[in-house]
């Protein structure tokens, strides 16, 4: 038996790593990676409407008075197109985000396994976990900084960044390789926690829906509706800590001097409810983002499964 040391810390066991099992890991990133760009291109708006109410720091005056204004304001000064800034970002960001999320998860859910293929309840959370962190060191953090920094960049004055490699080069060149790795300790809290409430919700709910027969099919109409429910659970789960994330990655991030003084300032001149702006759009964008995410992780594992034998 090996033993595998997951980047959350946790250690699960499993049979040696053979030639199957690693096609099945590589099904997992090839799979999550087409997942990934059709996914973003769907649900995009409602992320720029999250983050720029997120980013709306004036609690006696804000900018925007809801989601509407948000779209309203967006349009009137930047057209349709200015719902979609930033997208090219996620859309080189979230191919390789979904491929390390959903191969880790894989790579760590079969050393967890039980001899019927059932995963164990702890290991659901310990998996997705596991794979949350992944994803927010190798792709989410240097993706979310330059998407933050984008959105927040369309919000000056004199805008600077005139597309996707100018804007790259500018933030390095100012502040280095670690400009596009601000608020990775928020990051990794947010992604591991979505990820172990979204893999456990949606893992236990198909359990249930299969009565514990690993081999019976989940419909995709089930599959789309427990990864809503998933996504729902992860929003009102870790709104507070995207809420900080956001703040830490934006352009005014240097103001804070780390994750807790960030959570402090917040707390202490926007109060406690500042803690969960934008969790309306970011609700609706997660719910339909998880629930289309596994309907196409599923259909695509599935033709794989047909075309790829093993």
């Amino acid at each position: 038996m090996t033993i595998l040391a997951s980047p959350a810390g946790a250690v699960v066991g499993g049979p040696p790593t053979s030639n199957k099992s690693f096609q099945k890991t590589m099904k997992g990133i090839v799979a999550g990676g087409i997942t990934g760009g059709i996914e973003i291109c769907i649900t995009f708006p409602t992320e720029y409407v999250k983050t720029q109410l997120q980013l709306d720091e004036r609690s006696a005056k804000p900018r925007y008075t809801g989601i509407g204004d948000v779209v309203k304001q967006t349009v009137r000064s930047h057209g349709f197109g200015g719902l979609y800034r930033g997208l090219s970002v996620l859309v080189y960001g979230s191919i390789p985000k979904s491929a390390v999320r959903f191969g880790a998860f894989e790579e760590f859910k079969k050393r967890s396994v039980d001899e019927r293929g059932n995963l164990a309840m702890h290991n659901r959370l310990l998996c997705g976990l596991g794979a949350g962190v992944c994803e927010a060191i190798f792709a989410v953090t240097p993706m979310e900084t330059i998407k933050v920094k984008f959105i927040n960049d369309q919000n000056s004055l004199k805008p600077k960044f005139r597309g996707f490699f100018h804007g790259v080069r500018e933030i390095v060149r100012e502040q280095g390789f670690r400009g596009t790795y601000q608020g990775l300790t928020a990051t990794i809290l947010k992604q591991g926690s979505n990820q172990a409430i979204r893999f456990f919700v949606v893992e236990t709910l198909k359990d249930w829906y299969r009565g514990g027969d690993p081999t019976k099919k989940v419909n995709k109409l089930a599959t789309g509706t427990f990864g809503a429910i998933a996504g729902a659970a992860s929003v009102f789960g870790n709104t507070p800590i995207d809420v900080v994330k956001t703040r830490m990655q934006g352009l005014e991030a240097s103001k804070y001097k780390n994750t807790m003084d960030c959570f402090m300032k917040i707390a202490r001149n926007e109060g406690f409810f500042a803690f969960y702006k934008g969790t309306v759009p970011r609700l609706g964008r997660v719910c339909l983002d998880v629930g289309i995410t596994f309907v196409i992780y599923d259909t695509f594992m599935e033709f794989f499964d047909k075309v790829w034998k093993t």
